[in-house]
């Protein structure tokens, strides 16, 4: 019994730390071993029984174990947000556990310096490539702005950020969306944008390592699917496009930022681009192909670079609509 597995979990004091730390960020193994100052076999074996339970979530990220809690808000087992409840109250009338609480968090603290000084090194060694880059297209800014625009007539739902990057896209639309999920194939890519992003609810977003050719998500499980400069890195425009068909919903919205078509022939070597840009009808076509409607599109001159945004809309969503309007009539 589910039942039974939750009230044997919730009987040792260091696994009651361990859910109040994932309430507040997903960590890693490692990292709830330094927070709790245990060993990384013992903290994995509470771990494990808090999974078993349904209580946390584990996700394997190169070498490395996330745990995140379970989701408690609405869709999720009335349990699990039982349990989340019951665990506030717990620090609140219990002043040793409020006390172990506190001090977790504290230490807790010392892990965010730690990847917000790995991010920050990491900037530091590439931010003349960066700023290369960005000198060519129109300032973030105004993408980021035109980006909204595109987006902001209706909810973004359930969001998957692919090739997420720094996770500023997640960043940027993470109070709009109700859950973003930022997913890149580079472990280095994720940790900076687990420092970018640690400070938000954990339940609103989620990091997840893979690759834009096989995405790991069922069918129909999101709203929104954002590729924010990432197809110039693939060499079949059609295999990605079509995964993020795949995991949209019925009614879902795909948004592309991209180049426009252009011959800086040293893309391809110094940033690894396979495409030069995108012509719009090419895209359109792709889109079209995959059962997409594009919107115009928008554009952005920059000094030597055209920011482009296609943004589409599954048809068989409007199909439907269609269908029941007629059967109205």
């Amino acid at each position: 019994m589910r039942t039974e597995a939750i009230l044997r979990a919730l009987g040792d004091n260091t696994r009651l730390r361990i859910m109040r730390l994932l309430g507040t960020m997903e960590l890693a193994v490692g990292e709830l071993s330094q927070v709790l100052q245990q060993s990384q076999p013992r903290v994995s074996r509470h771990a494990s029984i808090l999974c078993d339970a349904g209580l946390a979530l584990r996700r394997r990220e190169g070498s490395w174990i996330y745990l995140r809690a379970a989701p408690s808000g609405a869709g999720a087992s009335p349990l699990t947000g039982a349990v989340a409840r019951f665990l506030a109250i717990a620090e609140q009338e219990d002043a040793e556990f409020a006390e172990q609480c506190e001090e977790d968090r504290r230490q807790l603290s010392a892990i965010r310096t730690a990847r917000e000084d790995k991010a920050a090194d990491w900037f530091e060694s590439h931010a003349g490539e960066w700023d290369d880059l960005r000198r060519r297209h129109s300032p973030d800014e105004q993408v980021e702005a035109a980006l909204g625009s595109a987006l902001d007539h209706e909810p973004l739902g359930e969001m998957l950020d692919i090739g997420t990057g720094t996770g500023r896209m997640a960043e940027l639309f993470g109070a709009d969306a109700e859950r973003v999920v930022a997913l890149d194939k580079s472990l280095e890519m994720l940790r900076v944008a687990r420092a970018k992003l640690q400070n938000l609810p954990a339940d609103r977003i989620e990091l997840v390592q893979g690759d834009f050719h096989a995405l790991p998500f069922d069918a129909g499980s999101f709203d929104t699917v954002l590729f924010h400069q990432v197809l110039h890195y693939a060499v079949d425009l059609l295999v990605p496009l079509r995964e993020a068909a795949r995991v949209l919903r019925p009614g879902g919205r795909l948004a592309i930022v991209d180049f426009a078509a252009h011959g800086h022939e040293e893309l391809r070597e110094r940033y690894q681009h396979a495409r030069l840009g995108f012509e719009d009808d090419h895209i359109a076509s792709a889109l079209e192909q995959i059962g997409f409607m594009p919107e115009p599109p928008r554009a952005l001159e920059g000094e030597t670079l055209t920011v482009k945004i296609w943004v589409a809309r599954r048809v068989d969503a409007l199909g439907t609509r269609d269908t029941k309007r007629k059967a109205a009539r």
